[in-house]
């Protein structure tokens, strides 16, 4: 069963073709690697896939439909590249709004045990524009994942962290998959693929270039590393 699935994806804005029929499919429960060089297409795809962008032509669907945020049977957790947060209020008054939005029942209780996993709670009651970009990334992430999502986006969620901050949200990660969550992760950190995905999808100017499970795609060349993949792949224009 997939829970995203897309099919003859087409984006244009003016007269350029961003997206060239696209199509893609991420299954119930698996780690999704979404992966392309900047601006190969990665996150107008996703955009496309939670609304905020009307596809020029093809589907896109969210658990067998146009993904709809008000639907609470279909959660999904987004990390933007962006941060999304207020960024004069507290860490704590931005976790907790955002977890009575999304309906937890003990939303306190939730924050606090969330940011002591991240090492934060000394920081709860700071502004959020205090604290250093990692730490806004951990506040976001807590965002992201509250109200156990059923799918779980996460668009370069290691930007900034530090080894061991990058250790840390691949354990969590790997908690949220154990628990079954499906997740597409967007990054350019090969070696979390490798270790984290079982498929993965590579984009060059809109176009899918690889697509498959980890070990298909390295059969497919010989049993390279898919951090030489994607350098043969992007090195191909500059031969």
């Amino acid at each position: 069963m997939n829970i995203v699935e897309v099919k003859n994806f087409k984006m244009k804005f003016g007269n350029k073709t961003v997206i060239e029929d696209l199509s893609f499919d991420v299954k119930k429960g698996e780690v999704f690697g979404l992966l392309g060089a900047n601006g190969s297409g990665k996150t107008t795809t996703i955009r496309a896939l939670l609304g905020f962008y009307k596809a020029s032509e093809g589907e896109l669907l969210v658990d067998g439909k146009v993904y709809n945020p008000e639907d609470l049977d279909v959660t999904v957790g987004y990390l933007p590249e962006e941060r999304g947060l207020y960024k004069k209020e507290t860490v704590m008054d931005n976790l907790v709004y955002f977890a009575n939005l999304k309906g937890l029942k003990n939303p306190l209780e939730w924050c606090e045990k969330y940011l002591k996993r991240v090492g934060l709670l000394d920081k709860k009651d700071e502004k959020l524009e205090k604290l250093s970009g990692g730490q806004q990334q951990k506040v976001q992430l807590g965002v992201c994942i509250m109200g156990n999502p059923k799918l779980l986006i996460l668009d370069e969620p290691t930007k900034g962290f530090d080894p061991m901050n990058r250790r840390l949200l691949m354990e969590i990660i790997e908690e949220l998959h154990e628990k079954g969550c499906a997740i597409i992760l967007i990054t350019h950190y090969m070696d979390e693929v490798e270790k984290l995905c079982d498929r993965a999808l590579l984009l060059k100017d809109g176009k899918a270039m690889v697509y498959g499970t980890i070990a298909e795609i390295k059969k497919k060349f010989k049993g390279k590393s898919l951090e030489q993949i994607f350098i043969d792949t992007y090195g191909e224009e500059n031969e």
